[in-house]
């Protein structure tokens, strides 16, 4: 109380003599509130920050480096003059909520011209914007690093193209439902952007193997490859890839049904890295090739999704879940001759899994006693889809006295939502 009392006779006596109360922004420089604002850590804090007055204001809106917004021409103008050291900005629409024309070539243009330091520009069903827009980016944001244009339908091969050859530092393009897309921009890309590390496809169903086999001539650093539900790519493509790329970390081949065993053989033999893999409804793949990719892998695989691979049995499952010591998500839907078997090695509790998803829907001859010593084995699992499983009820379950872990989710009857797999 005295060390108080002291204090304030001083702080009196001070303000009697100035006449004032001392004001922050008299001892503080410029670059002693950058080093404040740096400090804090909250989102929130941040915004409060520049609350505190129009200088705090000015100098927490020229540090800011990340923005989502909706805006027209006019507003985009005094946020580039606000904002001047922006390094993301998310025009993304909603697709539930998304509005006719949104974001358009002429707010493209503003962009390109007003954001001198932007890397990342993410435009998620901009279903307004067309190829002169991608010109207006490529012709005035050379040091880009980050697109993401999916399903803004109207792109085609030219205004991408333009992107490629005027960003050549692109490491990030997602072009997923831009259905116009061609094999020709996979030669424009493998000719400019060497530095290529993730691509996203899906749903551009002229992409074909002679694409994929032009693509990594030049952009042979991917790490992420994305060609779900390209119905023209198969072995002769992903081999491609796989050879060429040996830091490839993700996969995504869901409904490439001309995918078969040379393509999982070739990713055994040249991606020991690999961490995700979807192969959904690749019905050619077989045990053979899955049990090499399981050795091959198995200090790196994370994430499998295999679903409809009507081909696969119990012993490329067992040979998975034995081999694969970081293996998180396994989904083994709809394999029909998935049996108790594929888990009759973990009953022992030799293994110790680290599975947190697992999906066995529509496996008809899996029971409670497969499900049983998986548990033994595995006291992380978080979420478990038996659905249209009939020997694995909540009945069976119960009668069998199946002890799930506690935060442990099990789908019986479709009840519950579904968790996000991330890859």
């Amino acid at each position: 109380m005295a060390v108080f009392s002291a204090t304030s006779r001083a702080d009196v006596g001070f303000l009697h003599q100035n006449g004032s109360i001392p004001c922050i922004n008299d001892s503080l420089g410029d670059d002693e509130l950058r080093a404040i604002l740096l400090k804090l850590e909250n989102d929130k804090d941040k915004e409060i920050f520049g609350l505190v007055c129009k200088r705090w204001l000015h100098l927490q809106s020229t540090e800011r480096r990340k923005l989502c917004a909706r805006a027209g021409p006019h507003m985009l103008r005094r946020m580039a003059a606000r904002f001047t050291r922006l390094v993301e900005l998310d025009l993304s629409q909603s697709t539930s909520r998304s509005f006719y024309p949104g974001v358009t070539d002429s707010d493209l243009s503003v962009i390109a011209t007003a954001f001198s330091c932007l890397r990342i520009l993410i435009l998620q069903n901009c279903k307004g914007i067309s190829d002169i827009g991608m010109k207006a980016i490529a012709a005035n944001l050379p040091y880009l690093q980050s697109l993401d244009v999916s399903y803004c339908r109207k792109l085609r091969d030219e205004g991408l193209s333009a992107v490629a050859q005027g960003c050549r530092d692109l490491r990030v393009l997602h072009l997923s439902g831009c259905r116009f897309v061609t094999d020709s921009l996979l030669r424009t890309l493998s000719d400019n952007c060497n530095n290529l590390e993730e691509l996203g496809l899906q749903g551009c169903s002229s992409i074909t193997d002679s694409g994929l086999v032009l693509l990594v001539q030049g952009c042979w650093r991917l790490k992420n490859l994305d060609v779900n539900k390209c119905s023209n790519v198969g072995d002769i493509g992903v081999t491609s890839v796989s050879k060429a790329c040996a830091s490839l970390k993700t996969l995504k081949l869901l409904d490439c049904y001309k995918v078969g065993d040379a393509s999982i053989l070739s990713l055994a033999n040249f991606c020991g890295d690999l961490q995700n893999l979807i192969i959904g409804g690749c019905r050619d793949v077989s045990d053979e090739s899955l049990k090499q990719l399981a050795v091959a892998c198995s200090n790196s695989l994370k994430n499998l999704r295999m679903d409809w691979c009507l081909n696969i049995s119990d012993s490329s499952i067992e040979c998975i879940l034995q081999n694969c010591k970081k293996l998180e998500m396994l989904d083994i839907g709809c394999c029909e001759e998935a049996t108790d078997a594929a888990f009759q090695g973990l009953g022992g509790g030799l293994f110790e899994l680290h599975l947190k998803i697992l999906k066995v829907s529509n496996c008809p001859k899996i029971t409670v006693v497969g499900i049983g010593n998986l548990l033994k084995s595995c006291n992380s699992l978080k979420y478990l889809d038996v659905r249209s499983c009939p020997h694995v009820t909540k009945a069976d379950c119960d009668q069998a006295g199946l002890q799930f872990p506690e935060t442990c989710k099990v789908n019986f009857t479709g009840s519950l939502t579904e968790p996000e797999v991330l890859f």
